[in-house]
């Protein structure tokens, strides 16, 4: 899959929310770490785990206490996973969320998805020169509905 060259300077919400982008995470990958993602099913990081698996994709959790979520085993780190890795799904304030756009790429991931409100234009621009492809500022679930089935 060929995706958008990114280009220095500033980055727009067009960059961060490229349809062919969001097109190959959404097809064409399996494997989805979720940052932040606990056993409360009261949070949005749960909702949208249980959405990604109704569409077929496996889960991993990726916090710090590393429980057990929709029947996935957790990890406490990306580095900690013994698999490979599709796309890292951050879960996480703006202002933390970098660090781990720079882990995905560290573990080699295929790609990063920073959730609606997470924005990180220095991550952005690091994960792409790095030649893996991100998305900020959306949810799957929002753009499963806007594009519908492939």
């Amino acid at each position: 899959m060929s995706t958008p060259a990114s280009t220095p300077g500033p980055v727009s919400t067009t960059e961060w929310q490229h349809p062919d982008v969001v097109r190959f995470m959404l097809d064409d990958c399996q494997t989805w770490a979720i940052v932040g993602l606990s056993d409360d099913s009261s949070r949005t990081a749960y909702s949208i785990a249980a959405l990604l698996q109704s569409r077929g994709k496996r889960i991993v959790p990726i916090h710090p206490a590393a429980p057990t979520v929709l029947g996935e085993t957790g990890y406490a780190t990306l580095a900690d996973v013994p698999f490979p890795i599709d796309v890292v799904d951050v879960f996480r304030r703006s202002e933390s969320a970098g660090e781990f756009a720079d882990q995905a790429v560290d573990v080699g991931a295929r790609a990063v998805w920073f959730q609606l409100g997470v924005i990180d234009a220095d991550a952005f621009a690091r994960t792409t020169s790095a030649g893996v492809p991100m998305v900020m500022d959306t949810c799957p679930a929002i753009e499963w509905r806007r594009s519908g089935p492939s």
